[in-house]
């Protein structure tokens, strides 16, 4: 099974070298490079034709720019829309061919000179300067260079901005969901400190989106936050707690454990465990199944611990 894995924190590096993986990490430093223009090689039914999957690749465009670019009015929309399809064009990508390869696919920086030039789309295409000719530029608008070839590769972000990690999760993210959607593969996608992405609607209903499709794709999503209370005020984030098939609650602090008492249907003593559990202790909810549980580490565990 292929492991892959979002770590905000750097907290895997050791993990990850221990079992011979690859870390890559996302940073204005670092050599690495997501364009977010790519397009997948999708092989599922429906979703592999041109259409669908030149459609995909815009709708999910629309949700990073709302997150680099802030709320955009319905008249802006319309405008970043036409300004996509209309850079794609300019590469000869189209409804009707997205499938045929060949043809590398635009940057941002493309989407810029194109914004410049339509009515309207001024003031969008000098925000997003920022990250083409400003203080962000190299990090998200130059071709993928990246090759994954080891079964666990963990991608980095700690070294971004604050204000970059949420962009750089979502650009990860469907950077992931496009392999996944190419090659048919047991994987599992590990999501660490999911609030980054949980705190923006676009980026919260794009998680949500590939977790109740992945079954599909043979992966397994894992989502892991130290609050879940910042799950539960998405409205994205109660559905995929609800729909998760294992959920861990580690111990907890008396300010949320009412709160957690309601979603997860605890009996009291289920939340006076959690207001008490030590290290490692904790309760696993399997279905309908709750049973409390405590982890133990072996002794290289510990060790990488």
């Amino acid at each position: 099974t292929e492991i892959l894995v979002i770590d905000p924190e750097n907290e895997y590096t050791d993990l990850c070298e221990a079992v011979d993986g690859t870390f890559i990490p996302i940073s204005i430093q670092s050599s690495a490079r997501i364009n977010p223009f790519d397009l997948p090689k999708a092989v599922r039914g429906e979703e592999a034709s041109p259409g669908e999957i030149l459609r995909a690749a815009i709708i999910s465009l629309h949700g990073l720019f709302k997150l680099m670019l802030g709320t955009l009015t319905p008249s802006e929309e319309g405008i970043l829309d036409k300004a996509i399809i209309d850079t794609y064009a300019l590469r000869g990508i189209t409804m009707d061919n997205a499938l045929e390869g060949g043809t590398p696919p635009p940057t941002l920086h493309d989407l810029v000179d194109v914004l410049l030039t339509t009515e309207g789309g001024e003031n969008m295409a000098r925000t997003l300067q920022k990250y083409t000719t400003g203080s962000f530029a190299g990090l998200f608008d130059q071709p993928t260079n990246l090759e994954l070839d080891s079964h666990m590769v963990v991608f980095q972000i700690r070294d971004l901005e604050e204000q970059l990690r949420p962009i750089a999760m979502y650009i990860v993210l469907n950077f992931v969901w496009n392999r996944v959607r190419s090659e048919f593969k047991q994987r599992i996608l590990v999501v660490d400190e999911a609030w980054n992405l949980m705190q923006y609607e676009d980026s919260a209903r794009f998680l949500y989106s590939i977790i109740k499709r992945a079954r599909k794709y043979f992966l397994g999503v894992t989502t892991i936050t130290q609050d879940v209370d910042d799950f539960v005020e998405s409205p994205y984030g109660r559905p995929i707690i609800t729909n998760s098939a294992l959920q861990i609650l580690m111990k907890q602090s008396p300010a949320t454990v009412d709160g957690l008492q309601k979603l997860f249907y605890l009996t009291d003593r289920e939340k006076y465990v959690l207001l008490n559990s030590d290290v490692g202790q904790g309760i696993l909810f399997a279905g309908f199944r709750h049973v409390a549980i405590q982890f133990v580490a072996g002794p290289e565990e510990t060790a990488l611990i």
